[in-house]
């Protein structure tokens, strides 16, 4: 029978083989997608799919920088243990230098991108199998500048967190500079232009909720709450925007301040700090040792 691509897909999706070996299972097995899970698992192809359900919080990131185009990625694994193997870290660097070629638009995009006769995906399952953990490509970002543009990057603890800046006048100093603001104190927006009415509005009805529910407040005349209302929405918005935060390298001025000195302007920025927003499952290792011993 005819193997769909939609068939493919979902059996991709199941199991993380490559397109080929997918669709070779699903012509096997007549279109029954059981089967052809089985036919992978028993040709070995897919010894990743018991790890499906497993957490990937820890891993690496890593910044490539290629003339005036950039890729930043980050890889998740189970353990810090593996991001420090071999393998692990051969993975990622296969991962950013085909991902900052090949441009793709998306994860999926970017995991049927070639790689030595296969596919990025394949590598991905390869290193599953061979190291014994879920290894996913959790994000990536590919920026370009113009000639008359800088990049910054900064790497901390060997990819723990990773910053990449575009940066318009200055200096190459200053950008690095900018990409070490921009990791080590988690900004969201370059400035208050580019956050959205939305956030704003959300943060103005938290701030609102914790005023009024501040019992200093209680009987104050409406204006003093609106006042006060106002002065946290403000503080918090400006926390959240890099020109607006103290500079790391002297907290007595702004970035705004610095940046203006050197006739420089942060025009965009990705920072990625692994793991971030993946809820970790807290693991007894006593507990997991016996485990072990019985099974």
């Amino acid at each position: 029978m005819a193997v769909t691509a939609a068939q493919v897909k979902e059996l991709r999706e199941k199991t993380g083989a490559g397109m080929l070996d997918c669709k070779n299972a699903l012509t096997a097995s007549d279109g029954d997608m059981e089967r052809a899970i089985d036919w992978l698992r028993e040709k070995g192809i897919a010894k990743s799919i018991k790890k499906a359900s497993r957490i990937a919080a820890e891993g690496l990131s890593k910044v490539l920088i290629d003339g005036n185009k950039a890729v930043i990625v980050e890889i998740n694994s189970e353990t810090d243990f593996v991001a420090k193997n071999e393998q692990f870290l051969a993975l990622l660097d296969t991962a950013t230098k085909t991902i900052l070629a090949g441009n793709p638009a998306d994860n999926e995009a970017a995991l049927a991108l070639p790689v030595n006769g296969g596919t990025l995906n394949d590598q991905f399952v390869n290193a599953t199998a061979t190291i014994g953990e879920k290894i996913v490509l959790r994000r990536f970002a590919v920026v370009e500048k113009t000639d008359d543009q800088l990049f910054g990057e900064y790497t901390h603890m060997g990819g723990a967190k990773t910053a990449l800046v575009v940066m318009k006048g200055g200096n190459d100093e200053l950008a690095h500079y900018m990409a070490m603001q921009v990791a080590s104190m988690s900004p969201s927006y370059v400035s208050a232009a580019d956050m959205p009415a939305d956030i704003v509005e959300h943060e103005r009805k938290v701030q609102t909720e914790i005023v009024r529910n501040d019992e200093k407040f209680a009987g104050k005349p409406e204006q003093v709450i609106n006042g006060a209302i106002e002065g946290k929405v403000s503080k918090a918005l400006k926390e959240m925007c890099l020109v607006d935060q103290e500079y790391f390298m002297d907290t007595a001025k702004k970035v705004s301040a610095v940046l203006k000195e050197n006739g420089a302007e942060v025009l965009c920025f990705v920072r990625y700090a692994v793991g971030e927003g993946i809820e970790k499952r807290e693991e007894n290792f006593a507990e997991e040792v016996a485990k072990q011993m019985n099974a």
